[in-house]
């Protein structure tokens, strides 16, 4: 068996399993939390609270005026680098036939050329993140491991799949083994770091927003 035979096969299976099975516990996980019981009467109906859950997700994806002087930057550099990567992951034609034989469906996807010149602008945003983390005092102190292993392994994929678009560096099979061995590792990684924040970011807002709406305040 040969390594791109090896990545796309046994290690590509054993990471999707393992992905699916950690998402699953964390998210069942947080789900059956004990949470305590809230004897105070409700200051609004269901429909409200339900509907200011919603309305949070909205309000809290971006920043208050009164700190968007502050936090911005940071937060228009996270959204392009996130809405480069979806358009990367969903949008490349050999990741569509790959998502395709995993579901069933398909879907049209952009020129190769458009995909390669987003990867490279998510690329230089991903390195900026990297810059203001290492530079600002309070984002330094509040990082760990987590945030750099899951940023390096994300930037590993990113480089990967463009030296295997580009054939740079080595033969084209063996730039996509390793570019599918780097997915395989991130799948590995995801439910026990902080990108399991993709699937927990909107529901917490959510959350946050129902409850304070049951006490009659604003998020």
């Amino acid at each position: 068996m040969d390594l791109l035979s090896f990545a796309r096969g046994p290690a590509l299976k054993v990471a999707l399993a393992v992905f699916c099975a950690g998402v699953v516990w964390r998210i069942a996980a947080f789900a059956l939390l004990r949470i305590r019981r809230d004897l105070n009467r409700p200051r609004n109906s269901l429909f409200k609270y339900l509907g200011a859950g919603l309305y949070t997700i909205g309000t809290r994806s971006w920043p208050h005026p009164e700190f968007i002087r502050r936090t911005g930057a940071g937060e228009a550099l996270g959204y392009s680098y996130h809405m480069g990567l979806f358009v990367v992951v969903l949008l490349f034609a050999p990741h569509i036939a790959f998502l395709g034989s995993l579901f069933g469906i398909t879907w049209p996807g952009l020129p190769n050329s458009v995909i390669t010149v987003i990867a490279v602008i998510s690329l230089t945003l991903f390195l900026a993140v990297l810059f203001r983390r290492v530079t600002s005092p309070v984002i330094r102190m509040l990082s760990n491991f987590d945030d750099y292993f899951s940023w390096f392994i994300t930037m590993l994929v990113m480089v990967t799949g463009l030296a295997a678009t580009a054939q740079i560096g080595a033969r084209y099979s063996t730039l996509v083994a390793v570019h599918i061995l780097s997915v395989d590792v991130l799948l590995l990684w995801f439910p026990f770091g902080k990108l399991m924040h993709a699937f927990y970011i909107f529901p917490s807002r959510a959350i946050n927003g129902a409850i304070l709406a049951r006490k009659g305040a604003a998020s």
